[in-house]
């Protein structure tokens, strides 16, 4: 999987199951209501209910971005 044009070991639960894709978010240490994601070429929506489930795979490509406040 590639995560910011960086090529990334797909995580996997204990079970050897790709995660999802807001548990991937939460324990790389993003918080999901302060970035915007892009998977494979489409804005993901995090207030749709497949969210939380949504799964990964090796071939994923994501951008992550934080948004910034400022002046």
């Amino acid at each position: 999987m590639q995560v910011n044009g960086k090529q990334t070991p797909t995580p996997r639960n204990d079970r050897g199951e790709t995660v999802s894709l807001k548990d991937f978010l939460e324990t790389s240490g993003y918080d999901p209501s302060g970035v915007a994601i892009e998977k494979n070429g489409a804005i993901v929506d995090k207030k749709a209910p497949a969210f939380a489930a949504e799964p990964l795979r090796d071939d994923d490509v994501l951008e992550i971005v934080y948004f910034m406040g400022g002046g």
